[in-house]
C-alpha cells in the first residue's frame, strides 16, 4: 500500500477514536462543581465551620444518660462527594456527615454515618430559620427528622427525632445542644434573674400570658417565643426537682 494511504488510514482511525472519546465523556456524568460554586451555593452555612463541643440529652433538662461529644466542621472540596464535612468523636448518634445541596431548588441534603453498617440521609429546606431535614423510611419502617437551630451565634441545637412511616407524629431521641470551641455559656452568678431555657443569666424579658420571664439570649428568646408553654413547664418541673434535692 502507498505511503500516502497509509498516513490516510491512520488519519481516519485517530479522528474516530476522537469522536469515539468525545461521545463517551458526553455521555459520563457531570463533573462535581468547582471549589467556588460550592461556596457560593453553601455560604448561608458558613457559620457551622469549626470545632463545637456538645452535650447529648436523651432527655431535655435531665442529666440522666447524657454524653460529651466533639463536632469538628470543615469545608470538603475532594473525592467524589464535595460540601461541609462533620466528623463527630464520641457521638451516640451518628459518627460522620455530608452536607450539601439537594436535587430541588432551595433543598439541603444531610448524609450521615450512623453507625459502620448504617448510613442515613436527610433532605429538607429552611424553615423559620431552623433547618428542617427528613429521610425516608428505613429497613425497620422508621423516618428520621433531624432540625438545627441557632441559639446564638455561637450556640446551636441538634434534634433528632423519629417516627413510624404511617404515623404523623415525632418521637423524640435526643437532642445534642453545642457551643463553638473557645467561647463561653451566659452563666448565671447570683446577681440577676434566671433564663428560663437554660438556667444562665436572664438580660432579656419576655412575656407570656402577662408574665414578664427572663432569656440569657437571643437564641433562647427566640425558642420561648416558639413554644413557650412548653419551655415553661420544663422550667418548672426543674425548679421543683432542684426543691426536693
Amino acid at each position: 500500500m502507498p505511503l500516502r494511504h497509509v498516513l490516510s488510514v491512520r488519519w481516519i482511525a485517530g479522528v474516530l477514536l476522537m469522536a469515539l472519546a468525545t461521545t463517551w465523556l458526553t455521555g459520563a456524568d457531570p463533573a462535581p462543581p468547582e471549589p467556588v460554586d460550592l461556596i457560593a451555593t453553601l455560604q448561608p452555612w458558613q457559620k457551622l465551620i469549626g470545632t463545637w463541643r456538645g452535650i447529648g440529652q436523651p432527655k431535655r433538662g435531665s442529666n440522666k444518660e447524657t454524653w460529651q461529644e466533639t463536632a469538628g466542621i470543615v469545608w470538603q472540596f475532594s473525592g467524589e462527594e464535595r460540601g461541609i464535612a462533620i466528623t463527630v468523636t464520641d457521638g451516640k448518634l451518628w459518627s460522620t456527615g455530608l452536607l450539601s445541596t439537594g436535587e430541588r431548588d432551595q433543598e439541603w441534603r444531610l448524609k450521615v454515618q450512623v453507625n459502620p453498617r448504617t448510613e442515613r440521609v436527610y433532605t429538607g429546606r429552611l424553615e423559620n430559620q431552623r433547618l428542617v431535614l427528613e429521610s425516608a423510611a428505613d429497613d425497620q419502617g422508621e423516618v428520621h427528622r433531624l432540625t438545627l437551630s441557632w441559639l446564638g451565634d455561637d450556640r446551636a441545637l441538634w434534634l433528632f427525632e423519629k417516627r413510624l412511616a404511617q404515623q404523623t407524629f415525632y418521637q423524640r431521641v435526643a437532642e445534642v445542644a453545642y457551643q463553638r470551641q473557645g467561647t463561653k455559656l451566659a452563666a448565671k452568678d447570683g446577681s440577676g434573674p434566671e433564663c428560663v431555657v437554660t438556667g444562665g443569666l436572664g438580660t432579656i424579658a419576655v412575656m407570656y400570658e402577662g408574665k414578664t420571664y427572663y432569656v440569657c439570649c437571643t437564641g433562647c428568646r427566640d425558642a420561648f417565643n416558639d413554644d413557650p408553654k412548653s419551655i415553661l413547664a420544663e422550667y418548672a418541673a426543674r425548679k421543683l426537682k432542684a426543691s426536693k434535692k
